[in-house]
């Protein structure tokens, strides 16, 4: 056995045991979508049943002794727990790379090996978005792991987004604002250049749970930027700024778009 990876459902230990059946049934309740006791779902998942038939393809595609990069949002999320079980069922040798500390832990429940960027590079990675416009530029973010989603892009030899139809827009920013993971101290200045580069509004996103602003895997603010138009290039340009960590516009990748209508 190659040395990283162990059988899929085996010393399970120090390991809660997951949700069995988690995509059978006509209703998944939300404990069946913990990440684990202490780590709840935060949210309803809209367009749920849809989501969960993405899952079940996505994971289909799974190889035996894969490692799989796992992105963000409810679809890569549902994803994940797929290939959990479907591991667990067939005994697959997998290992799988997180972006954020929810999927991380909800890989763990899992029994799925984690190993870091540099560790090892990811077969293929399942990722969300928010919009996809017709140039194939994405903007996600709404999770606010950009840095590390970006991170797992740039390894990934296939990118593969796991979205509904609607996510697909003709002008990029219709529905959400531009999220820029920003060190604190830079909050102001970085407002003042998204001004001059034509931003309609800036905030520092607030957290639901807690007061005050949210707080990224990286201990950043995340600001959120509205625009009438998006132009090209503009993450390049943000980035140039000292103390923007990344955006969550997402220019100049190749990915497979799969959603209800196919892929």
């Amino acid at each position: 056995m190659a040395a990283g990876l162990y059988r899929a459902g085996r010393h399970r230990k120090r390991r809660s045991t997951p949700p069995t059946g988690i995509l059978h049934g006509t209703a998944m309740t939300p404990a069946h979508r913990y990440a684990s006791e202490l780590l709840h779902w935060p949210e309803e998942v809209v367009h749920l049943e849809t989501k969960l038939g993405v899952a079940q393809r996505l994971a289909a595609r799974v190889l035996d002794g894969q490692c799989i990069g796992i992105g963000s949002g409810s679809a890569t999320y549902l994803s994940l727990w797929a290939i959990g079980e479907r591991a667990r069922n067939e005994g697959l040798h997998l290992r799988v790379i997180t972006s954020s500390y929810e999927t991380e832990v909800a890989a763990s429940t899992l029994g799925l090996p984690i190993v870091r960027l540099g560790q090892a590079v990811p077969d293929w990675s399942i990722d969300g978005a928010d919009e996809v416009d017709p140039d194939g530029r994405v903007l996600k973010g709404r999770g606010g792991a950009m840095f590390r989603e970006k991170m797992l892009w740039s390894a990934s030899g296939t990118i593969v987004l796991a979205i509904e139809s609607d996510k697909r827009v003709e002008r990029l920013g219709t529905r959400w604002p531009i999220p820029i993971e920003v060190h604190p101290d830079a909050v102001g200045r970085l407002a003042a250049f998204l001004r001059t580069r034509g931003a309609t509004g800036a905030l520092v996103r607030t957290g639901t749970g807690k007061d005050g602003p949210v707080i990224t895997e990286l201990g950043c603010f995340v600001l959120d930027a509205h625009f009438d138009e998006i132009p090209q290039g503009l993450s390049s340009e943000i980035k140039q700024l000292p103390g923007v960590i990344e955006t969550g516009l997402f220019e100049g990748y190749s990915f497979e778009i799969v959603d209800e209508l196919g892929g």
